[in-house]
C-alpha cells in the first residue's frame, strides 16, 4: 500500500479518535524523537476493530505523524484475502521497496550472511544450493535484516494493514520478531480484524492477547460524531433526525457512514427528515446484494472486469484484470474507469478496490463455476507473466479438479519453491491439492513422496502417513523406495517411535539387494535401536554390528555409517577406546566428514555425524569434537536451520566444552542451545539433551539450586525418553537427588539407572557414572558395598582406557575407600588426570588429593596440591571446587 494510493481513498475525518491519535503519536515520538525524548525507542502498536471502524485511517495518520516528525523510515504493506496463501507476499511489500533501490553491494552488506537463507523469501536472491532453509532460520535472517537496517539508517516504522489476512509465513516472522521490538528503533503498528484472526498462526494471537503493547480498539461513532460528517459534507442545515437516520443506518460504522453520506449527495437527496426515509434503501445499496446489484445495474461486462479484479485480489494491472475477465485490454480500461466512478476500484496503473469489504463481496458473489474459471485463467496469465508457479499457485488451488496431468505438474513446481524459500506448510498445500486432481497413477507415489518429504521438519506423523502411503504403492522408483524409507524411519524416530523407524528400514532392507542402498537401510536400523533407552535385544544388536562394521574399510559412505554405529556403540559399551577411535578414524577424510556425509546431507541426515563426533568427545578427542560440532554450527547457520539441528550443535559444543573444563563457557553455548529449542516447543528430545548437560555443568560449578531450577522447569526426569541423552539423563537425575540431599530417592533412582544399562552393556562410566554416585550415596550405611560399586567401576574404566576415565574413576572411588588406599587412589588419578584434556576432573583430583594429604598430616604438600588445584578451578569456573580449596586451604596453614 503506497503513499500515493492512500491519497485516492475517499477521505474519512477521525471523528471520536482523539485517544487513539495520542497513543499513535506517542508510539511514534517515543520512536522519532519527540519533545525531551533522546534515544528512539521501539515498541507494538496494536489496532483493532471491525470492517469499516477506521483502522486504516488511524495507520494513515500514523505515517502522518511521522512525516511530521521526520527522521524515520515509514514501511507499510496490507494484507490480502486473495494472498493468504501466498508465501511472504507481505514481508515482500514491506522491504523490497527499501532493497530494490539498493546495489547489489549495498543488500549483500544489509543482508550479510542471510542473503542465501532470507533473499529468496524476500525474492531479491535464488535459493542457495539444494538446502532447503529452516523456516525459523529464514525468520531469523528477516530479524537480522531489519535490525541492522534500523540501526544503520535510523528509527524504522513498519506498518502492517489488515493483519487478519496476512499470509502465514509473514505473520509468523511479524509475531515472533514483535518479541524484539524493544531492544531496536523499530515501531510495529499492525491492524486487524479481532474476530477473524488466523487459526494457522496461533503466535499473533498469542501476540494480541499479551500485556507488552498499546492496545487500541476502535469502536463506532456516536450520534454526534456521525451528525458532524454529515454536516461537514452536505451542509451545516442538515436537520438532526436526517442526521441520526445515517447514524441508524450505519451503525456508526465510520466507513458505511461517508459511503452513504456520498451517495446521498450524489443523489441529490436534502439533509432533512422528509428524506430520512430514503436512507435504509440507500444504505442497503452499498454492501452486500445491494453493492452487488449496484455493481450488476453497469452492465456484464463491468462486471465480469470486477470479478475478474476480486480474483487476482491484489496488486491488480488492468490488462490482467482484462485478460482473466476474457476482454481486450481497452474494453478493461473503460470498465475500469466505469467502477472508478462508482466508487467500487481506485487506481490507475495498479487498482486495488476502495475497502475490503467490497473486494469480499464482489468476490462472494462470483458464480461458484465462473470463479474456478477465472482462477484457472489467473494462473495462466500469472505464469505468462513470468511470475513463476509459486505465485500462480495461489489460483491453482481453487481450481476444481479435473483429472489435469499439467495441473499436477505445475503445483508440483510450486511446492519445490515454496520449500526453496522456507514455506514447507505452502508446499504441503500444493502437494495435497495436487493429490485430489488426482495426478496420473504411475506418479502418484511420487507425489506422496514429495509430499512426506515437505512435511518431515512439521509433523512427523503426516510424514509417516504420507510416506506409508508412497512405499505401499507399485509406482515408486527403487532409489525412491529407498529414500522413502529412510527418510519414514526419520520420521517415527523425530516421533519417538523409535522401535517402529528400526522396523521398517529393517524390513525393507531384507528386500533389497547386498550393495549401498541396503547398507544404508542397515545402517539405519542399527542406529535406531542402538539409541534406544531400553533396548531389547542390544547384545545381539551389538555382536551384528560388529561382524558387518569389522571387515569394512570405509570405502563409501555406508560403510563409513557402519563403523561410525560400531564406534558409537562400543563407546557407550565401554570398549577398548583406542579401537574405538580407529573406527570413527576411518569415517573421515583428513579429519573431515566426507562428501555425502556432511551435517546438511539429507540423504543420511544429521545422526551419523552426531554420533561420531560424540564418540569422539567422549574419548579424550575434544579437539576432533570441537571442530566437528563447530563445523555444525557453520553449516547449520549456512544454510538456515536454526531450529532443533542448530540447537543441537550448540548444546553439544557445550559438552564439549564441560569435557574441556570451560564450564563458563559450556554454560554459555547450553542456554543458547535450550533457547533455540524452546523456540520449537515443549517436549522435544533436543531439550533434553541440553536440560541434562546444563545440569551436570552447574552442578560442576557448585550452583546446586540454579541446577534444580532448571530441572524443575523443563521437568527432568522419570520417565524419560525413548533415546539415549547424552550423558545418561538417569545418572544425571541421580547426581542432582544426592546434591540436594534426597539421598534415598537418589539411590533408587540410580540403581534404576544401573539395572537398565548392565542389562544391555552399557559400561561407559564417563557416559553413565550411575556407580561412582550410588557407592557415594550408599557408604555411610554400606561401606562395603560401596566399594564393590567403585572397584567395579574402575574395572570398567580400565577397560576402556582413556586417561579421564581411569583418573575420573579413580578419584571417585578414592571417596569411598579406606584412608589409605584412598590416598593411594588419588595418586594415581592425578597422575592419570595429568594427561587428560578434562581440566576440571584433573583440578578435582589435586582438591581432593590435597584434602587426603592434609587429612595424613602432610600440610606442606597438601597446600602445593590444593593451591594448584585452587587455580585450575577458577580457570575452569568451578566456583563450588575453588570454595572448597580456599576451605582446605585455610585448614592447613
Amino acid at each position: 500500500m503506497t503513499g500515493q494510493q492512500d491519497e485516492r481513498r475517499p477521505h474519512t475525518a477521525l471523528f471520536e479518535r482523539e485517544r487513539e491519535i495520542e497513543a499513535a503519536r506517542q508510539a511514534v515520538e517515543e520512536l522519532c524523537g519527540g519533545p525531551g525524548r533522546d534515544r528512539p525507542r521501539g515498541g507494538l502498536l496494536l489496532c483493532s476493530g471491525e470492517a469499516g471502524t477506521g483502522k486504516t485511517a488511524l495507520l494513515g495518520e500514523v505515517r502522518r505523524i511521522a512525516d511530521e516528525l521526520g527522521g524515520c523510515t515509514v514501511l507499510s504493506a496490507r494484507g490480502s484475502k486473495g494472498a493468504e496463501t501466498v508465501p511472504f507476499h507481505v514481508v515482500r511489500q514491506l522491504l523490497q521497496p527499501v532493497l530494490a533501490p539498493m546495489t547489489q553491494a549495498e543488500r549483500m552488506e544489509l543482508l550479510g550472511d542471510w542473503r542465501g537463507i532470507s533473499g529468496p523469501a524476500l525474492g531479491i536472491a535464488p535459493p542457495a544450493g539444494a538446502h532447503q532453509p529452516d523456516p525459523q532460520g529464514v525468520r531469523d535472517g528477516l530479524d537480522w535484516m531489519v535490525a541492522q537496517f534500523a540501526m544503520q539508517r535510523g528509527p524504522l516504522i513498519l506498518i502492517v494493514d489488515d493483519a487478519h489476512w496476512v499470509d502465514a509465513e509473514s505473520l509468523n516472522w511479524i509475531s515472533t520478531f514483535a518479541v524484539r521490538l524493544g531492544e531496536l528503533p523499530v515501531l510495529l503498528v499492525a491492524a486487524y480484524r479481532p474476530r477473524e484472526l488466523p487459526e494457522q498462526v496461533p503466535a499473533f494471537a498469542e501476540l494480541v492477547d499479551g500485556r507488552g503493547h498499546r492496545p487500541v480498539v476502535l469502536h463506532p461513532l456516536t450520534p454526534a460524531a456521525v451528525a458532524e460528517l454529515v454536516r461537514g459534507a452536505l451542509g451545516a442545515g442538515s436537520d438532526d433526525p436526517f442526521c441520526r437516520e445515517i447514524w441508524a443506518v450505519t451503525g456508526g460504522n465510520p466507513y458505511e457512514a461517508v459511503e452513504l453520506i456520498a451517495k446521498s449527495r450524489d443523489r441529490g437527496l436534502k439533509p432533512t427528515e422528509e428524506s430520512a426515509a430514503l436512507l435504509r434503501d440507500l444504505g442497503a445499496a452499498a454492501r452486500g446484494s445491494g453493492l452487488i446489484t449496484r455493481l450488476e445495474q453497469l452492465g456484464t461486462a463491468t462486471t465480469r472486469f470486477a470479478w475478474a479484479a476480486a480474483v487476482l485480489g491484489t496488486e491488480i494491472a488492468p490488462r490482467m484484470a482484462a485478460m482473466v475477465a476474457g476482454m481486450s485490454p481497452a474494453e478493461g480500461l473503460a470498465c475500469a474507469d466505469r467502477l472508478r466512478e462508482a466508487r467500487i476500484l481506485v487506481g490507475v496503473t495498479e487498482l486495488e478496490f476502495v475497502h475490503p469489504l467490497i473486494a469480499t463481496a464482489v468476490y462472494q458473489a462470483i458464480p461458484p463455476a465462473t470463479r474456478t474459471a477465472m482462477h484457472g485463467l489467473a494462473a495462466w496469465a500469472v505464469t505468462n507473466a513470468g511470475q513463476g508457479a509459486a505465485i500462480a499457485s495461489r489460483h491453482l488451488l481453487e481450481v476444481h479438479p479435473d483429472d489435469d496431468p499439467d495441473l499436477v505438474r505445475q503445483l508440483r513446481r510450486a511446492a519445490q519453491e515454496h520449500l526453496a524459500v522456507g514455506a514447507p506448510e505452502a508446499a504441503t498445500r500444493c502437494l495435497e491439492r495436487a493429490l485430489a486432481e488426482p495426478p496420473p497413477e504411475e506418479e502418484r507415489a511420487s507425489v506422496l513422496y514429495e509430499l512426506g518429504c515437505s512435511t518431515l521438519l512439521t509433523s512427523p506423523p503426516a510424514t509417516i502417513n504420507h510416506l506409508r502411503a508412497a512405499l505401499d504403492l507399485p509406482g515408486l522408483p527403487d532409489g525412491l523406495r529407498v529414500d522413502a524409507t529412510y527418510r519414514l524411519s526419520q520420521a517415527y524416530a523425530h516421533n519417538s517411535q523409535l522401535a517402529e523407524a528400526a522396523k521398517v528400514v529393517a524390513d525393507q532392507a531384507a528386500r533389497t539387494p547386498t550393495g549401498p542402498d541396503r547398507m544404508r537401510l542397515q545402517a539405519a536400523h542399527f542406529l535406531w535401536k542402538g539409541i534406544q533407552l531400553e533396548e531389547d535385544g542390544a547384545h545381539e544388536r551389538s555382536r551384528e554390528v560388529a561382524e558387518l562394521a569389522n571387515r569394512l574399510r570405509g570405502r563409501d559412505n555406508s560403510e563409513r555409517a557402519l563403523l561410525a554405529l560400531h564406534a558409537f556403540d562400543g563407546m557407550v559399551r565401554g570398549d577398548d577406546a583406542m579401537e574405538v577411535v580407529d573406527r570413527a578414524d576411518r569415517t573421515l577424510t583428513g579429519n573431515r566428514l566426507p562428501a555425502g556425509l556432511g551435517w546438511t546431507n539429507t540423504e543420511w541426515g544429521f545422526e551419523i555425524p552426531s554420533i561420531i563426533d560424540i564418540t569422539y568427545a567422549f574419548t579424550d578427542r575434544l579437539d576432533q569434537a570441537e571442530e566437528l560440532f563447530t563445523d555444525a554450527v557453520r553449516a547449520f547457520e549456512i544454510s538456515g536451520w536454526r531450529g532443533a539441528h542448530l540447537a543441537f550443535a550448540h548444546e553439544y559444543l557445550g559438552l564439549v566444552h564441560f569435557r574441556r573444563g570451560m564450564l563458563a563457557r559450556a554454560e554459555e553455548y547450553l542456554r543458547e542451545g535450550l533457547r533455540l529449542a524452546d523456540r520449537l516447543g515443549p517436549g522435544l528430545p533436543i531439550q533434553w539433551d541440553g536440560t541434562c548437560m546444563l545440569v551436570d555443568t552447574l552442578l560442576a560449578r557448585g550452583r546446586i539450586d540454579e541446577a534444580q531450577a532448571v530441572a524443575e522447569k523443563y521437568a527432568f526426569g522419570p520417565p524419560y525418553p525413548q533415546a539415549m541423552v547424552m550423558p545418561d539423563a538417569a545418572s544425571v537425575a541421580g547426581k542432582l537427588l544426592l546434591a540436594v540431599g534426597r539421598t534415598k530417592e537418589a539411590i533408587a533412582e540410580l540403581e534404576a539407572a544401573g539395572r537398565r544399562l548392565s542389562e544391555r552393556g552399557r559400561h561407559n562410566t564417563l557416559w553413565a557414572p550411575w556407580a561412582l554416585d550410588l557407592a557415594a550415596a550408599v557408604a555411610p550405611e554400606e561401606p562395603e558395598r560401596a566399594r564393590a560399586l567403585a572397584d567395579q567401576a574402575v574395572q570398567h574404566a580400565m577397560r576402556f582406557g582413556t586417561d579421564t576415565a581411569i583418573g575420573e574413576a579413580l578419584r571417585r572411588a578414592a571417596r569411598v575407600a579406606t584412608p589409605e588406599d584412598a590416598l593411594v587412589k588419588l595418586d594415581r588419578s592425578v597422575e592419570y588426570l595429568r594427561k587428560s584434556p578434562c581440566r576440571f576432573e584433573y583440578a578435582s583430583a589435586l582438591v581432593e588429593r590435597g584434602a587426603a594429604l592434609r587429612r595424613a598430616g602432610r600440610d606442606e604438600e597438601a597446600a602445593g596440591q590444593l593451591r594448584e588445584g585452587l587455580e585450575l578451578a577458577e580457570v575452569c569456573g568451578a566456583e563450588g571446587l575453588a570454595d572448597r580449596a580456599r576451605t582446605e586451604l585455610a585448614s592447613s596453614v
